[in-house]
């Protein structure tokens, strides 16, 4: 068993209640992917502009994308941010999802667009991504609120890390968990995060546990941030109250009541080129430390 097997099967999250799976999530977004649209349509994301194109506009700006890019969508819906990215700035996009459904609506979605060559769509778990593409093939992979449908953080980021060439990066926006500031409201807290992990076959990640699992593999972090929206752009949320009305998935009852379960971050990591020939480079010290775990030397590099 080679050491991303061993790092990944001895995640802690193992031994947690774990409502999703790629064929929980298949079956979910092949029942519901009509109800998604209709309330979100091609952009499903729940924080959120009022004008999606300036979310997406954002999302250009904060992964840095750039033209002579290639890209992995880890989880892309029916391709509305793929598509825009590529017809806005000309990047490369392989766009994976498990759902035929959507695979069915992000084939038309391409057709209307100028993206054309540029966007392919493939039926695909992003857990097992070097199955379907080359290794050290890709600039990025990023999940849009899609990292929370994991059965396995670690395992998705171990299968991003196996693509991605040296000097790759992971881009991440999704839900976390938040931590209670009053211990009272931790129980509540938590049963809040089981009803919308059971509901939306989720997995809301720990961020310390994510940050653990992506160090350990060896990436750097280099941005932890909120996702910083004007406020007069912000949407607030109310899309996911339209869809709970619409389809009766974790429906809150009791606002007066509700403890708000979760916190949205932007995380970006970064896979260490491990050239000594770029010692300058701020991630130096990171290239003596692979060299000693495993035991290489300077020309091996």
């Amino acid at each position: 068993m080679n050491w991303f097997k061993r790092l990944f099967n001895s995640s802690s999250s193992e031994s947690k209640k774990i409502h999703t799976s790629p064929e929980l999530v298949k079956s979910f977004y092949n029942t519901h992917n009509d109800s998604f649209l209709k309330v979100y349509g091609d952009v499903i994301q729940a924080f959120r502009t009022t004008d999606v194109s300036k979310l997406l506009d954002y999302q250009i700006e904060s992964m840095g994308l750039q033209k002579d890019w290639k890209a992995i969508d880890a989880g892309c819906g029916i391709c509305g941010p793929a598509t825009y990215f590529a017809d806005k700035v000309g990047i490369e996009i392989d766009a994976v999802t498990v759902s035929e459904e959507q695979i069915a609506k992000a084939k038309k979605k391409i057709a209307e667009t100028h993206s054309g060559e540029k966007v392919k769509v493939h039926l695909q778990d992003y857990h097992e991504l070097s199955n379907k593409f080359p290794k050290e093939s890709y600039d990025l992979v990023y999940f849009l609120e899609s990292f929370g449908h994991s059965h396995n953080h670690q395992k998705a980021l171990a299968s991003a890390w196996e693509v991605l060439k040296p000097g790759g990066m992971v881009y991440i926006k999704d839900l976390f968990k938040k931590v209670a500031v009053l211990d009272e409201h931790q129980s509540r807290i938590d049963q809040e995060i089981e009803k919308i992990n059971k509901a939306y076959r989720y997995n809301i990640a720990d961020l310390y546990e994510v940050l653990h699992a992506a160090r350990k593999l060896g990436y750097v972090v280099s941005a932890l941030k909120t996702i910083d929206l004007k406020i007069e752009e912000f949407e607030n949320l109310t899309i996911s109250n339209e869809f709970q009305e619409l389809t009766g998935i974790a429906k809150i009852d009791n606002w007066e009541d509700y403890i708000f379960p979760i916190d949205f971050f932007e995380l970006k990591l970064y896979k260490p080129g491990y050239k000594l020939e770029h010692g300058i480079d701020k991630y130096f010290l990171q290239n003596l430390y692979y060299m000693q775990v495993h035991k290489k030397q300077e020309e091996e590099l």
